[in-house]
């Protein structure tokens, strides 16, 4: 696997959230053929993120999201991730994750710390 590729709208400020959400930086930005501005980011040992803008908005759920399971407890993850602009979507009892939105509404899900 390259690279886990986000379309987004502003790609400066999916990959400002990503990067704070799973401890990655910018460390490049780059211009396709198109003149299309991406922006990646990169942490020791895990996958490439690529930004990539694109005009149109999200409207319906995603085929792919991202599972992350935390160190710490899962709602102090989910209270970090709040509060760096994600938003809860579903909480239920029922099973143990809770589903987020990103700042753009892609869904991603919280899991309980590894043991």
């Amino acid at each position: 696997m390259e690279a886990i590729v986000f379309d987004c709208r502003d790609a400066e400020a999916q990959a400002a959230f990503w990067c704070a959400a799973l401890d990655h930086e910018i460390t490049r930005r780059w211009h396709d053929e198109y003149g299309v501005e991406y922006v990646e980011a990169t942490a020791e040992g895990a996958p490439l993120l690529l930004f990539y803008p694109v005009p149109d908005r999200k409207t319906a759920k995603n085929r792919v999201h991202l599972d992350i399971r935390p160190t710490r407890p899962q709602y102090d993850e989910v209270a970090r991730l709040v509060a760096l602009g994600a938003r809860v979507v579903r909480d239920d009892a029922v099973v143990p994750w809770v589903v987020l939105h990103d700042p753009e509404g892609n869904e991603f899900c919280v899991l309980g710390p590894k043991a």
